[in-house]
């Protein structure tokens, strides 16, 4: 397929500058839509909270239009196909991921789903056409979405980019998001419809979508230009018959190709061609389920052999039911996972219990194969079966133990990844790079552990006041921490010295308390932290002081942190901890 440089450059010359004038508009709406909501408010909190968001708005309107057309002039360059900055992937955000977010965090996330969600609902067909054309402008033949810089997630990223870097109270920001959100998916829709007509007077045709079926589904006969390396150039090997259209593919991802559309009804030869596009996408799919688990090392042959026969009964579901795979609730689903979960625990086909589990997962696998139509209805009774059978081939005291290990592993492993992302924010501080090594290996390790904590059992402490939660007490006392330790700023204001230490020592004991620290590495780090305090109280104001420059050495990268408890708790680390 021919490219069409020009056309493409030209449309996102024609998008940028359009940016002049939907962005104001869009504020413009905005501001309209929060003076309604005010004055139909009836709570004064409510009411309070948008003259707050329209007053910020109207002091700002100006600032945000220039900013966000330069955060999304950047956006767009920085999506362009071929660019090495690429923008970070839009993806949706698990319940898992949520708990292991600070308030902030979680906030921001849920917003910025909540605008992607609403904005591309609003621009769903529009978007589709835009970069089925724009791809065809790049010489593509097959549609690749990440190809149009132009798309939903950019703008709604560069947004983002751009309220972050004002200085907002969260309300106003949340207000202004829900608001807007509707008004922003209607200027972007407007927008894509504008520049695909341009790209049609130009000539440019929609691209499609190619079905690529894996190796061990391609049938072995067929058309023969196919069965022959070399044969045809790329164009042709992509027949019609493999080409699934942009519309297509979007009618399947919201679940309107069971039935034929009308059209196709009436043309001869195209009856049931969408359920047949429908049925090759799910084959793919439980294709690459099950060849995913064929590769696994960590199942033994036999268990992976077995699985590779629940195909036919899968491939069954798949044709009924084509996004069970998308469905985690799915009996069918939930069956596959809990086979290959239990198999992980057998590590040689001696093992005990094996030979009982191998029986069992055969029984089910036969009770898949038999003919009926009411195999669907199987999977339900067979998983529950299964589960039942795991749980009586286990000693109650063990159900119970292993029960509290995996609890208990759960929390340790929630725990050490969100210490991560606090050792992360701590990094990502002003005064943290001039603070000595030690109090820095000290913040992104132990004591991101206990902010990770106490950030974990907030949840779990009703009515506290601001002051009282734990994480706002750990975190509140770093600039005093980070400044009391740098030697050339502490030594300059001796009399706040004297006073914060107290409570910095006082908060940084509960907080190792609070994750059972070993106590020789607590008092280790005092030391450490009261040589620095003592230091810089005995420095005189008239010497030349210096603080060390940073480290060279690499932050400390904790080992995952488990209380002694804990580690009792999982039953295979009975030693780590001995008893005192």
């Amino acid at each position: 397929m021919d490219a069409h440089p020009q056309a493409f450059e030209a449309c996102l010359k024609e998008a940028l500058a359009q940016t002049r004038e939907w962005v104001p508009r869009w504020l413009d709406k905005l501001h309209t839509a929060l003076k309604e909501k005010e004055l139909s408010a009836r709570q004064s909190n409510d009411k309070q909270s948008l003259v707050e968001a329209r007053t910020s708005l109207e002091n700002q309107r100006d600032l945000i239009a220039s900013l966000f057309i330069e955060a999304l002039t950047e956006a767009v360059g920085n999506a362009l196909p071929g660019t090495n900055v690429q923008p970070r992937p839009a993806k949706s955000v698990s319940f898992e991921e949520l708990e292991l977010m600070g308030d902030d965090q979680v906030q921001e996330t849920v917003e910025l789903a909540r605008v992607q969600q609403v904005v591309s609902m609003t621009v769903d067909h529009e978007i589709v056409e835009l970069t089925a054309r724009l791809c065809t402008t790049l010489g593509m033949q097959v549609v690749n979405v990440e190809a149009n810089p132009l798309r939903a997630d950019v703008v709604v990223g560069a947004l983002m980019k751009t309220l972050k870097g004002l200085n907002l109270a969260p309300s106003v920001r949340s207000r202004w998001l829900q608001t807007g959100a509707i008004p922003l998916g209607n200027e972007l829709q407007a927008l894509y419809t504008r520049l695909s007509a341009m790209l049609d007077r130009q000539g440019v045709q929609a691209a499609g979508y190619a079905v690529i079926q894996s190796p061990d589904t391609r049938p072995f006969a067929g058309d023969s230009t196919l069965g022959r390396r070399g044969s045809a150039p790329q164009e042709e090997a992509l027949g019609t018959e493999a080409l699934l259209t942009l519309d297509h593919l979007h009618q399947l991802l919201v679940g309107n190709l069971e039935q034929p559309d009308e059209e196709s009804q009436r043309q001869p030869g195209t009856l049931g061609a969408g359920n047949a596009m429908v049925r090759t996408l799910a084959s793919e799919v439980v294709s690459l389920m099950l060849k995913q688990i064929s590769t696994d090392e960590r199942l033994l042959r036999p268990l992976r052999e077995m699985l590779q026969d629940m195909k036919p009964a899968l491939l069954q579901v798949a044709r009924t039911e084509p996004r069970f795979f998308a469905d985690r609730e799915n009996p069918a689903r939930r069956l596959l996972d809990a086979i290959a979960e239990h198999s992980l625990a057998y590590t040689h086909e001696q093992d005990r219990g094996y030979a009982v589990f191998s029986r069992h997962v055969r029984g089910i696998i036969d009770a898949l194969q038999k003919p009926g139509p009411d195999l669907a209805d199987r999977f339900p009774g067979l998983l529950q079966n299964f589960n039942r059978s795991q749980t009586e081939a286990m000693a109650p005291e063990h159900v119970q133990a292993r029960g509290l290990a995996v609890k208990t592993l759960v929390r340790v492993e929630q725990r050490n990844l969100l210490a991560e992302r606090v050792a992360a924010e701590f990094r990502s501080r002003n005064d943290f790079d001039r603070a000595p090594g030690v109090v820095r290996r000290f913040l992104t390790g132990p004591w991101a552990q206990v902010v990770a904590q106490a950030r974990l059992e907030v949840s779990n402490a009703t009515g506290l006041a601001t002051a009282d939660v734990p994480s706002m007490r750990y975190t509140d006392m770093l600039p005093d921490l980070l400044w009391s330790s740098q030697l050339a700023l502490a030594s300059l204001n001796r009399p706040r010295l004297v006073k914060i230490i107290p409570g910095v020592l006082r908060t940084l004991r509960e907080g190792l308390d609070s994750i059972d620290y070993p106590r020789e590495q607590t008092e280790a780090f005092f030391q450490a932290l009261m040589g620095l305090h003592e230091a810089a109280y005995k420095t005189q104001r008239a010497e030349p002081v210096q603080d060390a420059q940073p480290s060279v050495q690499g932050e400390f990268d904790p080992e995952p942190w488990l209380h002694p408890a804990e580690a009792r708790d999982t039953g295979f680390m009975d030693d780590a901890f001995p008893e005192s």
